[in-house]
């Protein structure tokens, strides 16, 4: 998928996350991704959890609970993704998470839930955003964390972004 193709779109499939992400199955943990506001600095990920999902045979074969490691990168990947589609116009070549803080787990996702993946950016510095995330089963939250990521810019590009905030 192209920039441009990027510029008018307001939900992502699996087939174009995988276009836009290095991850792929077992480590791609975002199904389907809309962005809920037209700057794109806010979106929502879904993720299908099953109990076919490969962590299962050892997290815990008896009682099943998604790892929160994994409910982390989840956040990360949607959060990414949100970085990428709030600047069309710029060619993303890349992403890295840099911080992680605030991460809270109040409940366990299990086999059957829908996750859904909340994100919103609260700071930004050109392609460096710290964001909110929240994994969501029916209006419940699972777990939280403020994440920072970087978007990392294809050789040759020198843009100037605008900011959302001053970050400290």
């Amino acid at each position: 998928m192209g920039q441009d193709d990027l510029k008018n779109k307001t939900e992502l499939t699996a087939q174009e996350i995988m276009q836009l992400l290095p991850h792929r199955y077992p480590f791609l943990l975002v199904d389907r991704l809309v962005y809920t506001s037209e700057d794109r600095l806010n979106a929502i990920g879904y993720k299908g959890i099953t109990l076919n999902e490969p962590c299962f045979v050892g997290h815990f074969p008896e009682n099943p609970i998604f790892p929160g490691v994994l409910l982390i990168e989840a956040m990360a990947q949607a959060g990414g993704l949100m970085i990428i589609g709030s600047n069309p116009s710029v060619e993303v070549d890349g992403l890295m998470l840099v911080k992680i803080d605030q991460v809270r787990f109040r409940a366990p996702v299990l086999p059957g839930h829908l996750l859904e993946i909340h994100v919103k950016a609260v700071q930004s510095r050109g392609l460096t955003v710290k964001f909110e995330a929240k994994c969501m089963v029916d209006d419940n939250v699972m777990a939280e964390a403020t994440l920072m990521a970087m978007g990392l810019l294809a050789e040759g590009q020198d843009v100037d972004l605008p900011s959302i905030k001053p970050m400290r």
